[in-house]
């Protein structure tokens, strides 16, 4: 075992010395080969044409060879790097199921990084014993600093979803994991700090974020620090009024008094559509406003129920024809269809949702 394993890795670390060899080597042999026939075989000594174009035929195929070579190798590499990227990025920010305890689900994002399919727009559903807890979010900015942002807080919201009584502890969990997060990013950045609190421009950085919870009868609980509000969605789009709006996690500290608040009730075959506001702050080349809601209404009147697959893929079409095809800041779409019956839940139930919920977190 012990040489079958050194012999795998003699192999792995001679192995970009061979394709060098075979890269650089077989071109070399190739043209000293040509040249001792030149030189063997002088023009003068052959009559006709025969040997001019084996000449030709001879120094083509080098020159292709090498350009070949030179450009493969790194469409090669970059193609594989992009492959691990998305692949990254889709475990960071992964595809939510189609149904979720009784709800259609979908959604989508466009970056506005060229090349990334993740920018600082977060969000997540997952299914608790308090009921369905949804988190949609945008970081301040987009790139390579707003993903890290983003990690930080899906993996806290992962946890505190299930773990957190109330959706209060599940917001005071954000904030703690932003903080943290601003707090090891500055010292990394700025070494010199050492275990001080970093006086950095980190600390003005902040996340928009909307917390629900939606039960079985449909009524929808909410926690917003400076997000914007939902669209409700059956025929026609409307903005749901959900109340005061908390300023945005990493301004301010969050008030002691924290609790959610009721939002809106959510009917069988009716749909809700949490945005980033890149939806609603996009602009065409005249300078003119992406209209979100025409443009879920129009989706809304495709079909009846309401899909929320369709609509994330309408609206994101429409925003890429309103901008060219060039957003100028990250876009989030996550759409709710609630397919529960109508009939109340039995006794029962609650009890089975309730061990298959913590299966599932288990």
């Amino acid at each position: 075992m012990i040489r079958t394993t050194t012999w795998r890795g003699v192999r792995r670390a001679c192995a970009p010395h061979v394709r060098r060899a075979l890269v650089f080597g077989l071109p070399a042999v190739w043209l000293v080969a040509a040249t001792v026939w030149e030189l063997a075989c002088p023009f003068d000594s052959h009559d006709g044409m025969a040997p001019r174009f084996v000449t030709c035929a001879a120094f083509l195929a080098l020159v292709a060879y090498l350009l070949t070579s030179v450009r493969l190798g790194p469409v090669r590499e970059l193609r594989r790097t992009r492959e691990i990227a998305r692949a990254a990025q889709q475990v960071l920010l992964r595809p939510l199921p189609p149904r979720l305890d009784g709800l259609a689900l979908a959604a989508g994002q466009l970056s506005a990084s060229r090349g990334a399919t993740v920018g600082g727009d977060l969000y997540e559903a997952v299914a608790t014993v308090h009921g369905v807890r949804v988190v949609i979010g945008d970081v301040r900015g987009h790139g390579l600093a707003a993903i890290g942002a983003v990690a930080a807080l899906l993996g806290s919201f992962r946890e505190a979803a299930h773990d957190e009584a109330e959706l209060a502890g599940v917001m005071r969990k954000l904030e703690r994991a932003l903080r943290r997060h601003l707090r090891e990013r500055a010292r990394s950045e700025h070494p010199s700090v050492s275990g001080t609190d970093p006086d950095h421009p980190l600390a003005e950085e902040f996340v928009t974020v909307l917390l629900l919870e939606i039960h079985e009868d449909g009524e929808v609980l909410a926690l917003n620090c400076g997000h914007p509000w939902p669209y409700r969605l059956l025929r026609t789009a409307e903005q749901v009024a959900g109340g005061d709006v908390l300023p945005p996690l990493g301004l301010f500290p969050l008030p002691d008094g924290l609790a959610a608040r009721w939002c809106t009730r959510l009917p069988p075959g009716e749909a809700l559509v949490l945005h980033t506001d890149g939806a609603e702050d996009a602009r065409n080349a005249a300078g003119e406003f992406f209209c979100l809601r025409q443009a879920l209404t129009q989706a809304a009147a495709l079909g009846s129920p309401v899909s929320p697959a369709v609509v994330v893929q309408r609206v994101h079409t429409a925003l890429l024809r309103h901008t060219g095809g060039r957003p100028a800041d990250d876009v989030a779409l996550l759409v709710l269809r609630n397919d529960r019956s109508r009939v109340p839940a039995q006794p029962g139930d609650q009890g089975l949702r309730r061990s298959c919920a913590e299966s599932s977190h288990r």
